[in-house]
């Protein structure tokens, strides 16, 4: 196998680590959106506390997530066996992911950059060598918790909540809120913490792809290095930083209205639900995760409270996520093969 030239390699890297970027902007909302929208944190801290606890992941979980997106949803013999064909099928993937999350990200949508990179792998596997590159069981976990998650997310919510009704029905509102606009800022870390140990894994695992189409790993083996796991982490922190206002809109204020008390049910139901699938290896969304929790919460209060016209707009904009970047890259991929000749 011909060795690449370095500058196309480094450059693909960067391809990758912009879509890291955009992953923490884009869903800075999953973390922040409940303990913003409760007024608990001003949105330029509770950010900076988002960037935090998403690095900080980097020090407590593995590589599971990553194993299974970079080895799990095509096969790996296709970039193996031609680098130009591998190099074009990572970039096409990428490029397609981030286009999807910046138009989702314009119209305020929160769906899922996890979805939106492995519908590019999907697309742009098809393009490069057709249905038999397809990895069926690493796609049917994707598919399978896609639809699980958020309803997941969506009943521990709802029990937590009805439990925490349940224990403080005596105890007056303004003391109900007072304590449970501290435990939110701790809930609020914890939904952070599990965001960066699933999100920053997925971009982890496209660029171990990388170095494995481009022949730069020991024995040819798909291991994540030490430097990639630091680079992921350490982006998709950069990203939280730069916030998403659009989306913390959307999530926090008109899926339901939420009080701090129901904020911190919503938020630990989603580090509950989203750190769980992390360690065991389920490349979850954490957008739909705790879109399902504050639904969960609001329903509760009344069947009602939930605006449900809102909650179908996203679920539509879920479903979709996965065909379209899946579109997107497989033309980017035809066009830059012909291009390239």
């Amino acid at each position: 196998m011909v060795s690449p030239p370095l500058i196309f390699i480094i450059g693909i890297i960067l391809v990758a680590i912009i879509f890291d970027f955009i992953n923490g902007f884009h869903d800075t909302a999953n973390s922040i959106s409940t303990v913003v929208s409760t007024r608990v944190l001003s949105p330029r801290l509770a950010v900076l506390l988002a960037a935090v606890f998403n690095f900080a992941a980097f020090f407590a979980v593995g590589t599971p997530v990553a194993n299974l997106v970079g080895s799990g949803i095509i096969s790996t013999s296709l970039v193996t066996g031609n680098t130009q064909v591998g190099l074009i099928l990572v970039l096409s993937a990428l490029l397609g992911a981030i286009t999807w999350d910046l138009i989702t990200w314009y119209l305020g949508l929160p769906t899922s950059s996890s979805h939106a990179l492995i519908g590019g792998l999907i697309g742009a596997g098809i393009a490069a060598g057709g249905l038999s590159v397809l990895n069926v069981h690493g796609i049917e976990v994707v598919v399978k918790y896609m639809v699980l998650s958020p309803l997941i997310g969506l009943a521990v919510a709802f029990g937590i909540m009805g439990g925490l009704y349940n224990l403080l029905k005596n105890t007056r509102p303004h003391t109900v809120n007072k304590y449970f606009q501290r435990l939110q800022i701790l809930s609020s870390s914890g939904v952070s913490f599990s965001h960066g140990s699933n999100d920053a894994q997925k971009t982890m695992g496209i660029i171990t792809l990388l170095l494995l189409t481009a022949g730069k790993l020991p024995e040819n083996k798909f291991v994540v290095p030490d430097w990639v796991a630091l680079l992921g982490y350490t982006t998709i922190a950069l990203g939280t930083l730069a916030g998403g206002w659009r989306i913390i809109r959307t999530m926090g204020m008109r899926i339901t209205h939420l009080q701090p008390v129901n904020g911190f049910a919503a938020e630990t139901a989603s580090a509950v639900v989203i750190l769980g699938s992390s360690l065991g290896g389920i490349p979850v969304s954490t957008t739909h995760v705790v879109a399902g929790s504050i639904m969960g919460v609001g329903a509760t209060k009344r069947f009602s409270a939930v605006r449900w016209g809102i909650a179908r707009r996203i679920v539509w904009a879920w479903i979709i996520t996965i065909p379209m970047s899946a579109a997107v890259a497989a033309l980017t991929f035809v066009i830059t093969k012909f291009l390239i000749g």
